[in-house]
């Protein structure tokens, strides 16, 4: 299972970091995700990044204040998060695509490998 940490309780304008790891896997090969869910909403996509930290690919809501990256010698991907408001409320993600399908790497169903979530909260 993969592990989400990081999440926390943030005022409007500050930064979380999170971090997903997996223990006994290898997440080296695979494209990886971070999704997010508000209470009474869908799961919906935030970022993602290729196996090799070379593309990403984000939600037009986050895209210029959060940042995916990966680090392959440590196991763990990353999403730094800057500027952040109240609608970024919401349990957040991890996942791996270890089928390789092809599926779009923005919807949740491409991933098969999930972590518990971590909380973030966003207050005003």
């Amino acid at each position: 299972q993969l592990q989400a940490s990081g999440g926390g309780l943030v005022q409007a304008g500050g930064s979380l970091r999170l971090s997903c790891t997996a223990s006994g896997r290898t997440l080296n090969t695979y494209p990886m995700g971070w999704f997010r869910q508000a209470p009474g909403k869908e799961r919906e996509f935030v970022a993602a990044v290729k196996w090799s930290g070379g593309s990403t690919y984000y939600a037009d809501s986050v895209k210029g204040r959060f940042t995916i990256s990966r680090d392959n010698a440590k196991n763990t991907v990353y999403l730094q998060m800057n500027s952040l408001k109240p609608e970024d409320t919401a349990v957040y993600y991890c996942a791996a695509d270890t089928r390789a399908y092809g599926s779009s790497r923005y919807r949740a169903d491409t991933y098969d490998y999930w972590g518990q979530g971590t909380q973030v909260t966003v207050s005003s």
